[in-house]
């Protein structure tokens, strides 16, 4: 039982080293010009054990994309659960997005370039998992509706729009423009006044 659980371990360890250094080779070149080769280089591991762990650039690709929206589930886990005002909701969303951004740049720019602004990778079930966060965001309008906090002529699906497309816009430009992001401080203004804009025009008058 120790073996296995040392195995898993061990296994677990070497392929969050391989997506981080593909998360970085991908962000400098591109998902079409980034080899395995080059994710072995960066993680300091023999082409073969690459090899080991994932089937292909494209399982590399899959696995990071899956990291980020298994992330982003456990967010939204929270936030369609109890009580908490639907500011206090959209609020821990936005600063989901932004710490990550902080944290895990490379993986950041991966998702913004290779999946939320291009349609070459976008497959079935990467779109699957879009449309989920959409629908999960969509509840916390319809409660923010219920609630008599946010407009009740607009449906809940346009409110879900709105504010996701303000997040990615905001991500997309900073990795576009490769804005650094650190500091409580700068996240906090950030945060502030995505929300205020969003809530300007989406608060029940």
């Amino acid at each position: 039982m120790a073996n296995h659980l040392n195995n898993e371990q061990l296994k677990k360890e070497k392929q969050a080293l391989i997506l981080e250094a593909a998360g970085r080779v991908i962000r400098e070149k591109g998902y079409h010009r980034a080899r395995m080769a080059d994710i072995a280089r960066r993680a300091g591991i023999s082409y073969g054990l690459v090899y080991h762990y994932f089937g292909g650039k494209a399982e590399v690709l899959d696995a990071l994309i899956e990291e980020w929206f298994n992330g982003l589930d456990a967010v939204m886990d929270l936030q369609t659960q109890g009580d908490r005002s639907v500011e206090k909701r959209l609020e821990a969303l936005v600063h989901f997005f932004l710490d990550q951004y902080e944290e895990r740049p490379d993986l950041v720019h991966v998702i913004i370039t290779e999946v939320s602004r291009s349609t070459i990778h976008l497959t079935p079930e990467r779109l699957s998992h879009i449309k989920r966060i959409m629908a999960r965001t969509e509840e916390i309008m319809v409660r923010g509706q219920e609630e008599h906090t946010l407009r009740r002529d607009l449906k809940a699906r346009y409110l879900s729009y709105f504010f996701l497309g303000a997040v990615e816009t905001l991500l997309s430009t900073m990795v576009y423009e490769g804005q650094a992001l650190s500091g409580r401080a700068q996240k906090q203004r950030l945060a502030e006044a995505l929300l205020t804009m969003f809530f300007d025009g989406a608060r029940a008058r």
